[in-house]
């Protein structure tokens, strides 16, 4: 997977899109864990009992793909909850829970997982839409129709179909479904819950074309909040 590719994002603009997401979280009555608001101070003097957040990168995630244009191409991300594939020993629960802000004509680009099943759910806002289709492990798309189980509705479209979720609708995305969303046009932003098996960002994300799931970052001033992937060592 690339990683730290392409255009950098500035460090002021995620502060931004970070504290623009609580304000959205807040308007929607979604609750944030506490974690949501450390500071970096505050995560400079954690220690080892929060290991689990450090290790299965749970909390702020903000990508452009590397594109330039988080406006056009780019997603907000918080992870809730996660296990850890390569230490279930440690971390063993099977499953994660994230929420995502993607705004209108905002764009989470082609992408399938070799092994993550999820349910993407709008809790809430505008309109979310999803284009679908099959993909094989050679990085092949094909043109076979597609079966999803939509709120429990088991049904069946054609490849490169778009559904639309509305407030509280929901759909089922297997291994191998190929998909890209975004927020409907004049609609407003939708808060997008993933209910998912475990979520691993190295190893498990297959873009098509490829492009970098991280950004790298232009430190044009201090970070407010850490993303998931910055955090420093326990203090102790």
């Amino acid at each position: 997977m690339a990683e730290n590719a392409g255009k950098k994002m500035k460090r002021s603009q995620i502060n931004e899109i970070i504290l623009s997401a609580m304000d959205f979280c807040k308007a929607l009555q979604f609750h944030l864990p506490p974690f949501a608001f450390w500071s970096v101070d505050q995560w400079r003097a954690a220690g080892h009992e929060y290991d689990e957040i450090r290790d299965n990168r749970l909390g702020w995630d903000v990508t452009d793909y590397g594109t330039g244009e988080f406006e056009r191409v780019g997603l907000v991300l918080f992870t809730i909850r996660n296990g850890n594939a390569k230490r279930p020993d440690r971390y063993p629960k099977s499953y994660c829970e994230k929420i995502m802000i993607v705004s209108e004509d905002q764009l989470c680009p082609d992408h399938h997982h070799r092994e993550k099943r999820e349910d993407i759910i709008n809790r809430g806002g505008g309109e979310l839409i999803i284009e679908v289709c099959n993909a094989t492990a050679d990085k092949e798309l094909l043109d076979t129709p597609v079966v999803l189980s939509i709120d429990g509705r088991v049904v069946e479209v054609p490849a490169g179909s778009t559904i639309s979720l509305r407030p509280g609708e929901s759909v089922t995305l297997p291994p191998y479904l190929h998909h890209k969303f975004w927020g409907k046009s004049s609609k407003g932003p939708v808060l997008t819950g993933e209910v998912s098996t475990v979520n691993d960002d190295e190893t498990d994300n297959v873009f098509i074309p490829e492009v970098p799931r991280f950004p790298g970052i232009d430190e044009d001033e201090p970070p407010v909040h850490l993303l998931c992937w910055e955090y420093p060592s326990a203090a102790d």
